[in-house]
């Protein structure tokens, strides 16, 4: 409990539930094969995110309020990309999209069914590839 209840941390009651992302982290280029095979029972997302940039921070943050799919629904895959570099550039040529940092890549049946960058990205907007 903090001091008169002005500062600090809130008590249990006021905190609320937050929201697991079912993030799958992207880090070799093996796993892009293994996205088409996933995308054939249900689409899949890439999201591409630069670490060090303040508009990618946002953006993923952004994301992550709007997310609103169960795990059973959409597979979800986070490339830090400064980290992952090779395949970054190896996404662009197997799902034929030009690198944008931050981007997200929706794949179903194997081939990218949309794509959107920066301020574009919105988690809500996912259910229409259910």
């Amino acid at each position: 409990m903090s001091l008169f209840g002005l500062f600090g941390s809130k008590s249990t009651s006021e905190v609320k539930d937050e929201k697991v992302i079912p993030w799958n982290k992207l880090t070799s280029l093996s796993q892009l094969d293994e996205i088409v095979k996933e995308s054939k029972s249900k689409p899949v997302a890439i999201f591409k995110h630069s670490t060090h940039c303040g508009i990618s921070r946002m953006v993923i943050n952004q994301f992550e309020k709007s997310y609103d799919l169960e795990p059973r629904q959409m597979k979800l895959y986070y490339l830090d990309l400064l980290s992952y570099r090779n395949i970054s550039d190896e996404i662009g040529f197997k799902f034929q999209v030009m690198h944008q940092s931050p981007q997200l890549i929706v794949v179903k049946n194997g081939v990218t069914v949309a794509h959107a960058s920066h301020h574009s990205i919105q988690g809500g907007e996912l259910i229409k590839f259910v």
